[in-house]
């Protein structure tokens, strides 16, 4: 059960959107704050669906905000277990066959070939759109058959199976079908030149009837995941709708976390010229300086906040210090005050949405990505929130990280809190 379910997983699977978050803490806080079929669970941040899955799983209705594109089809593909698992397999089969047909008229097998016809010529992305992914992502003849898999997909279009279609495509491309490897960066791994698509296509599909298989007495708890900006949560939500909110938003460093679903998201199709990836990111919390746009202005929200502006001032000092000059490193103090900014506009919005008595918990870590000035992320997003009206229940370790750089000990924690019901004045 590992091509639909959110089970806990390698870097490399759909975890590696947000490393940090692991389904079992999902269960954990749904018991503690005991959540069951009458109550509601948020996550603003929901990336690829983790605690959607974990919700449904324990029949607790749920809803996502999600501004990435592919991540959101992700998660909603994820809790969709209404397809017919004998049906869905059937209709790949005939996806297969015909990809596999377009193919071999050309001379071209879908196993790994040595020395493809050299008079075929290759399908490929338009110009600007392939100066979207990062160089070597993937190579040639793998793109060619991803996109005679994409044609395929698109002539026998069943709405009953396609997103599921679709996700299985997102979860092959990475690593599978491209070169990209995953540890704390996205990059380039080993370069194949080239991969089975339709078959490892295939299986995934097959991997996803079988888990819907598995799961159809759960189908009918409620789940979704909808476009949205965690930063208006009142914008997308009913107020006074949710019980409960489990999540883990990003966190304060100069992963670019668009990068991470870059491949997936222009083969899909979600974008396709550099305007799109900039209309996503301005969706995004600002947390890296490669997101950050002349207009934006969340760190007006924790404008006299003290850490904040001693973590920025030292930020600065260093980068001075230390003679550093780019202009993505002379933004990373301002990038510190718009990420935390935006945390605080998102705890304001967010209080419209909940009921009294609502329990949250926010996987967050600390880091010290920015120069080695170390932000206590959990601390400072406690005294954030508990400015907005939040009561700060605990800050529960769950494990440390060893920073290399600094060589100190990085705590990732979970942030508790209690909503009374009413912003402080």
């Amino acid at each position: 059960m590992n091509a639909l379910l959110s089970q806990d997983a390698p870097a490399h699977d759909w975890y590696r959107f947000v490393l940090s978050f692991l389904p079992h803490l999902v269960r954990d806080y749904a018991h503690r704050f005991g959540l069951d079929g009458k109550q509601r669970l948020l996550d603003p941040f929901c990336g690829t669906g983790t605690t959607l899955v974990e919700a449904k799983k324990l029949g607790i209705p749920s809803v996502g905000l999600e501004a990435v594109g592919v991540s959101r089809l992700a998660a909603s593909t994820k809790v969709d277990w209404s397809p017919d698992p004998d049906s869905l397999a059937a209709h790949a089969e005939l996806i297969a066959e015909k990809a596999l047909a377009i193919l071999a008229a050309d001379g071209i097998s879908d196993e790994p070939m040595q020395d493809p016809p050299s008079e075929v010529p290759l399908r490929s992305l338009p110009a600007q759109t392939a100066k979207l992914l990062l160089k070597n992502s993937i190579s040639p003849l793998p793109l060619h058959k991803v996109l005679v898999l994409k044609e395929a997909l698109e002539g026998e279009h069943d709405a009953r199976f396609a997103a599921h279609e679709k996700l299985a495509l997102a979860r092959v491309l990475p690593t599978d079908v491209g070169n990209l490897r995953f540890g704390p960066e996205v990059g380039v791994g080993r370069v194949k030149q080239d991969a089975s698509v339709v078959s490892r296509w295939m299986a995934c599909v097959v991997s996803m009837a079988d888990d819907i298989r598995h799961l159809g007495p759960l189908a009918s708890t409620p789940a979704r995941a909808i476009e949205g900006d965690a930063r208006e949560v009142g914008r997308y939500i009913e107020p006074k709708s949710v019980d409960a909110v489990i999540t883990s938003p990003p966190y304060p460093n100069e992963k670019d976390y668009s990068r991470t679903v870059r491949l997936e998201s222009v083969l899909l199709g979600y974008i396709s010229e550099r305007s799109d990836l900039q209309a996503m990111k301005k969706e995004l919390v600002r947390s890296n300086t490669r997101g950050v746009y002349r207009n934006d202005n969340d760190d007006e929200w924790v404008s006299g906040d003290a850490e904040v502006e001693r973590i920025a001032a030292a930020i600065e000092a260093r980068r001075i210090e230390l003679g550093k000059e780019s202009g993505f490193e002379r933004m990373y103090h301002r990038v510190t005050k718009l990420y935390f900014g935006g945390m605080a506009r998102h705890f304001a919005s967010l209080g419209t949405v909940l009921r009294p008595g609502a329990r949250l918990a926010y996987v967050v870590g600390d880091q010290a990505s920015y120069l080695r000035v170390m932000i206590r992320t959990g601390q400072l997003l406690a005294e954030i929130a508990e400015r907005s009206g939040y009561e700060v229940e605990a800050i529960d370790l769950f494990r440390t990280r060893h920073a290399t750089a600094t060589n100190e000990q990085l705590r990732e924690e979970v942030l508790v809190l209690r909503w009374p019901g009413t912003a402080k004045a």
